[in-house]
């Protein structure tokens, strides 16, 4: 989900500079997304994000519909966590930001989230009624324009289990990112989901979701988000 800037339309009317790097131009390009996306299959490591990530974030989002005279829509606030990665940079607490997200949206719906010990780019959801999500992420880019940006665009490959046939979809995100001087982060993510790989590599989205974000740090032994001293019910 997301903050920031301009959205793409408005920033390119600003200037006559066409975007520079393979996300800026995905990102010009919404919302006529298409498959293949200009990433590369993530290793045996979490995907890297800038150190200044590093902590746990409160995060307050608005969903931004498609028709600009709807006004945004606010929803749960959650919470996110960064550790360094030892190379300098940071990487999410996966397991943790799917729970935190997932409570505020499903509430008691989503029964646990772990991550694979086996590969780190595996993640398995446990929900209500004998279902159970499985989200492996099978595409990646990161990019920092400038030392207080960041962008970043991830493609996952999503299976739901349960009665009858698995539903099988991909889910792309893209998030512009931005360090603000009070120590705040302003974001704005885009989303795409796609129908099953069985149906072809190439495709065009099902359905397409907009944010604007802003993490505000939280202090530690503090969770503003739920007034107590413990992070989301059940997300450790």
């Amino acid at each position: 989900m997301s903050v920031s800037a301009a959205p793409p339309a408005a920033a390119a009317e600003a200037g006559p500079l066409a975007p520079a790097t393979p996300l800026e131009r995905r990102l010009h390009q919404w919302p006529a997304w298409k498959l293949p996306a200009p990433l590369a299959r993530p290793g045996h490591q979490a995907p890297a994000w800038p150190i200044w990530f590093k902590g746990t974030w409160l995060v307050e989002s608005e969903t931004l519909s498609m028709d600009p005279a709807m006004p945004p829509q606010p929803n749960p606030p959650w919470q996110a966590r960064f550790r360094p990665d030892g190379r300098g940079g940071a990487v999410a607490e996966r397991a943790f930001n799917a729970c935190s997200v997932g409570r505020s949206l499903l509430g008691e719906r989503l029964l646990s989230v772990q991550d694979d010990p086996a590969n780190p780019q595996r993640q398995l959801a446990r929900l209500a009624g004998d279902l159970l999500l499985e989200t492996t992420l099978i595409g990646q880019r990161g990019e920092t324009p400038e030392p207080e940006r960041f962008l970043n665009d991830e493609l996952s490959l999503q299976v739901l289990h349960g009665p009858g046939e698995p539903r099988v979809s991909r889910i792309e995100t893209l998030g512009r990112w931005r360090l603000l001087v009070d120590g705040s982060i302003a974001a704005e993510q885009w989303q795409a989901r796609y129908p099953s790989p069985s149906e072809g590599l190439a495709a065009t989205p099902l359905s397409s979701d907009h944010w604007r974000l802003r993490l505000v740090p939280v202090p530690p032994g503090s969770d503003h988000a739920t007034g107590t001293a413990a992070p989301a019910a059940g997300c450790r």
